[in-house]
């Protein structure tokens, strides 16, 4: 006999759980199930873990660079398991805390890997198996959360020992000397950033013409500069043909934007190329749902072509970013238990990357602006016109806005420098609200905040910049 629920969630990471707990304060019955850890990839082995890795790299760069702030320091230096100890530990706490949530608000947590056998308004059903134990569950409606995984070089496969994914950078069994970087979005970079202020010779490939490509051109090219002055070496428009662990280290060929080919010797190799969604073997295909490349197509709302099959976060369409996938599952929670929720609005979902500089946006680069047809008026104010920018010795970086000069929209944010990742949605509330750049002049920042460069951004898109 099956065990009955009002909803059934696949998946535990910040997209399943949230849904769950949403569903369950709407007064539903919910189980949710999960093969590895609740809390999935972002809380066991990506969002959380990987900051409190910048966390120690960036006390360790401060360490390294006291005498600027008139500080001494006789003797640096690291433990890396002690470091990855600290990693883990942060993300066990968490772990913890989302297993107590579950337990407050009387979700059923069933572990095993799920395969959806029966759907249906009303007449869902999945198998679960652990450990050669099977558990039938049925469900009025199911959310798909499987979420995404790390994708493979189809010519170099990762192995743990020299060739890593995100998942084995996070727990290196050695520090890297002389470390390759293949991909250069925000896993990619937020690595290469690490490891290198950690002490490595890091080089980052690229196929495309720039860096952190979904990026504003501006913010590339300045991320570009400031990685190059860390040390790093940057070759973009470039392709790795071969990636091979002779043993010692790896050794790599790139081809190059002129068509040429090197081959160089590295200690280690981060594939970083993206996303593969975990939407095989869990019953997709005898149910008829529909996807593109693999991620399933879903309605404004998360449901998927088959009435009771919902869907949301990485498993569904880009941007692939936890909060969004946190967002998607109130909404289907909120529709499912009879409620009409607002549609996400894409364009408002902001992305962050913690490297060194940090890096944050919402909304439309200049260039995608202009491409959708809009006359524009950009302002920019960089960190050296800031005081509190150079009070903390982070004068480097700048923060840009993107207006419709026929209406005054804001209709994108771009920022990069220290701790964007926390002002931009100050930027992210003005867009939701569809705030005009009059609001925004007149509204009051305090001093002395990084967060004035925004308002100064603002004014300089109308030409009334104060202080700069």
């Amino acid at each position: 006999m099956a065990d009955t629920y009002d909803l059934v969630v696949l998946g535990s990471g910040p997209g399943g759980y949230v849904a769950a707990i949403r569903a369950a304060q709407l007064g539903l019955k919910v189980a949710i199930v999960e093969r590895e850890l609740l809390g999935g990839i972002c809380l066991n082995w990506g969002c959380i873990p990987t900051k409190a890795l910048l966390r120690s790299s960036e006390i360790y760069h401060y360490m390294t660079h006291a005498d600027a702030y008139g500080l001494t320091v006789e003797k640096t230096g690291f433990d890396l398991a002690k470091v990855v100890k600290r990693s883990r530990g942060v993300a066990g706490q968490l772990n913890a805390g989302v297993k107590g949530l579950m337990k407050k608000n009387k979700i059923t947590v069933v572990e095993g890997v799920g395969t959806i056998t029966g759907a249906g308004k009303g007449g869902g059903k999945l198998t679960v198996v652990k450990d050669g134990k099977t558990t039938e569950l049925a469900a009025k409606d199911i959310i798909i959360a499987t979420g995404a995984r790390a994708r493979d070089l189809p010519f170099a496969k990762t192995d743990g020992e020299r060739i890593w994914t995100y998942r084995h950078a996070m727990t290196p069994k050695e520090m890297p000397t002389k470390l390759l970087v293949i991909g250069s979005g925000a896993i990619g970079v937020e690595f290469a950033s690490f490891y290198s202020d950690m002490g490595a010779e890091v080089t980052i490939v690229e196929m495309l013409d720039r860096i952190v490509p979904v990026e504003d051109a501006e913010v590339s090219e300045f991320m570009t500069k400031q990685l190059t002055k860390q040390g790093m070496k940057i070759i973009t428009k470039a392709g790795v043909e071969s990636l091979q662990n002779n043993g010692n280290g790896v050794t790599a060929t790139i081809k190059l934007a002129d068509g040429k080919t090197e081959t160089n010797e590295y200690s280690h190799a981060i594939v970083a190329v993206g996303i593969v969604p975990n939407t095989e073997n869990i019953g997709l295909e005898a149910l008829g749902v529909k996807t593109t490349r693999g991620h399933i197509e879903t309605d404004a709302a998360c449901r998927t072509s088959v009435p009771g099959i919902w869907a949301i976060g990485d498993v569904t369409a880009p941007p692939f970013l936890a909060h969004k996938a946190s967002h998607e599952g109130i909404i289907a929670a909120e529709a499912i238990a009879g409620g009409h929720p607002h549609a996400l609005e894409v364009r408002n979902i902001p992305g962050c990357t913690y490297a060194r500089p940090q890096i944050a946006s919402v909304g439309l680069t200049e260039a995608k602006a202009k491409e959708a047809g809009y006359e524009v008026k950009v302002g920019k104010f960089p960190f050296i016109g800031n005081g509190k920018a150079i009070a903390l010795g982070e004068a480097e970086g700048f923060v840009k806005t993107v207006f419709d000069a026929k209406t005054g929209e804001l209709l994108g944010a771009h920022m990069i420098g220290a701790e964007v990742t926390e002002l931009i949605e100050g930027y992210t509330v003005a867009k939701q609200l569809e705030t005009t750049e009059v609001e925004l002049m007149e509204t009051t920042f305090p001093h002395p905040t990084l967060s004035e460069m925004m308002h100064e951004s603002v004014l300089s898109a109308y030409g009334r910049a104060v202080h700069f």
